[in-house]
């Protein structure tokens, strides 16, 4: 009794794309981009009561589940967990005549992000009282006695890119982190001894750990940058520190296809 997917998933292999093209006045068109778009995800359902008023009650509870945003995880072989938020947006109809206790249907769900996302965040803490100190835990050039400067080794276990989580916390100034291409993000602020600031590439902010915005002390021309999939080396750095500074990034990889 319960519920129970059945074969037939869709649109869980590569998700659709839209690719801009340019035509001139010559043979051809040149590419000028592409976006991908949301996906679309039909789950065939066998639903089994023990009666007709059971079956019911379950169909109810269905449709309740899915009246606000939901998650849909799968499991790979390894163990990792990958999930995506999804609406439903149509399907579910239901033959009433087909049967006493169990009734077959076809739900569609809409990702508007088309990646899988792991639930297991990949992390590199760099200083601090748990880890090494600032220098020691990098491939590090001390510059002076309260500057440290090194490589930061990324590791993206995904298969498309990955946006970083950066959280400094102080004492130090001037966190400057330079991507594995050379795209550069320079805050010139001030941490106090066991103040925190959140860089997130991703969404694109920087707050300090009161969530109050601290976007104002970037330098010119921020690049927010993300992490490709597979091993790549990051530049961070941090000026006037001690050895209560501690510098953490963190990752999580996401993913085109479920198999």
């Amino acid at each position: 009794m319960g519920f129970q997917a059945l074969a037939g998933i869709t649109g869980l292999g590569l998700p659709q794309l839209s690719v801009q093209w340019l035509e001139g006045a010559g043979d051809g068109a040149a590419y000028r981009g592409r976006r991908v778009l949301p996906r679309d995800i039909d789950i065939p359902l066998d639903i089994v009561g023990r009666d007709r008023a059971h079956l019911s009650s379950l169909v109810t509870r269905l449709a309740r589940v899915l009246a606000d945003e939901c998650t849909l995880t799968y499991i790979d072989e390894p163990g990792v967990r990958w999930s995506t938020a999804v609406r439903w947006i149509g399907g579910g109809s239901i033959d009433p005549g087909a049967g006493s206790r169990d009734v077959q249907t076809v739900i569609t769900l809409r990702a508007p992000s088309p990646y899988f996302l792991s639930e297991s965040p990949q992390t590199v803490a760099i200083g601090g009282t748990v880890a090494a100190s600032f220098l020691s835990s990098m491939s590090a050039m001390p510059l002076s006695s309260s500057q440290a400067i090194g490589a930061v080794e990324l590791a993206n276990d995904g298969d498309v890119p990955a946006y970083p989580v950066w959280e400094v916390t102080g004492p130090g100034d001037n966190f400057k982190a330079i991507s594995p291409t050379g795209e550069v993000l320079h805050w010139t602020g001030t941490l106090a001894a066991g103040e925190k600031l959140v860089v997130d590439m991703g969404a694109g902010t920087v707050k300090d750990g009161t969530g109050a915005n601290r976007y104002s002390a970037l330098n010119t021309a921020p690049r927010f940058w993300s992490v490709a999939p597979g091993a790549s080396t990051a530049t961070a750095s941090l000026l006037n520190i001690t050895t209560a500074s501690k510098v953490v990034c963190s990752w999580r990889p996401r993913k085109w296809v479920v198999i």
